[in-house]
């Protein structure tokens, strides 16, 4: 067969992917288990599980075990994920499908933790699944679209540019508020990581009391870290898509009532941070929330000003003013 055929192309890049993906995955539970000292006892305790049925201690034959069927498992899903763009490039209807299967690996694999939670004795968390998920997601994702230049044009259309204008002002958000966080612990005076430590110790582990800011409690930071951004980002693209859908006034009205959803999103969850509040203080987090909201929208209000001033039709995901009108 031809090695420059279509599948040939596509099997050469979902493998590639793949291995990017599988590689991701393998560096966080390293780095996971370092943090712990507690190095390989992820890999080799999900593969005595999975593969065994019954836990074991951390030893290399295990590793080996993990590695080959992990590496096997997401180049198989490297390639589907390949063959899923091919095909939604030449009819978008197969976008849906494409983000099911997407959502699918992410949620499997993490209910699988869940379910076989008393076998692993507590040494692996559902959200450390998680993140290693989101991680493999987010190269794999970036691969694909770095390699096809016009990938997110095909798939989004004129969209493409909106979803990446609230991609970086969810960036912009989540930044703001990791920075105001160590301003104000090191202010403080305590570990520059208190404040994100006890966040992360109440909604990931469901501890009630202060953690104790050692080697042990740096993966629930790093964790809590790769969610934190994920739910900016994806607070940010609906930012992003309801400011490219307003101009004029009507932005700042859409300014105020994005502030006001997002401080109700944060205190949904005031009954679940309330210890972790009292520690902390409504005052820093209610800053931090502000902070971020104002950087998030002067971000898209000056992205959406830049449109304004340009050409509407050159520019994707504009609404003409009545005077462009």
């Amino acid at each position: 067969m031809d090695p420059t055929t279509p599948n040939d192309r596509i099997a050469k890049d979902g493998a590639i992917a793949g291995v990017l993906g599988a590689s991701t995955v393998s560096a966080w539970f390293l780095l996971f288990d370092a943090c712990r000292n507690r190095l390989l006892e992820t890999p080799a305790l999900l593969a005595s599980v999975l593969l065994h049925n019954s836990a074991k201690l951390p030893t290399l034959p295990l590793v080996a075990e993990f590695t080959v069927v992990h590496l096997f498992a997401f180049v198989a899903f490297g390639i589907l994920c390949a063959t899923l763009l091919e095909a939604a490039e030449r009819n978008r209807a197969l976008l849906t499908p494409l983000l099911v299967v997407a959502g699918g690996f992410e949620a499997a694999f993490v209910v699988l933790v869940i379910v076989l939670g008393p076998e692993f004795k507590g040494a692996i968390s559902w959200w450390s699944v998680l993140v290693g998920n989101l991680l493999a997601t987010a190269v794999m994702a970036g691969y694909f679209f770095a390699h096809h230049s016009k990938l997110g044009e095909a798939l989004f259309g004129p969209s493409v540019t909106i979803l990446a204008e609230g991609a970086a002002a969810g960036a912009i958000g989540a930044t703001a508020v990791i920075l105001w966080f160590l301003f104000y612990d090191l202010g403080s005076g305590s570990n520059p990581f208190r404040t994100p430590g006890l966040l992360a110790g109440v909604i990931l582990e469901g501890s009630r009391n202060a953690i104790t800011m050692s080697s042990s409690s740096s993966p629930l930071i790093l964790g809590y870290t790769v969610l934190h951004y994920a739910v900016f980002v994806a607070f940010g693209i609906v930012a992003a898509g309801l400011a490219a859908s307003l101009d004029g006034p009507d932005l700042w009205v859409a300014s105020l009532l994005v502030f006001c959803i997002f401080q109700s999103f944060f205190v949904g969850f005031a009954s679940v941070l309330s210890d972790a509040l009292v520690q902390i203080g409504w005052g820093t987090i209610v800053a931090a929330n502000l902070l971020s909201a104002v950087a998030m929208m002067g971000f898209l209000y000056w992205k959406r000003r830049s449109v304004a001033y340009s050409s509407p039709d050159s520019k994707p995901g504009k609404t003409p003013s009545n005077a462009e009108a």
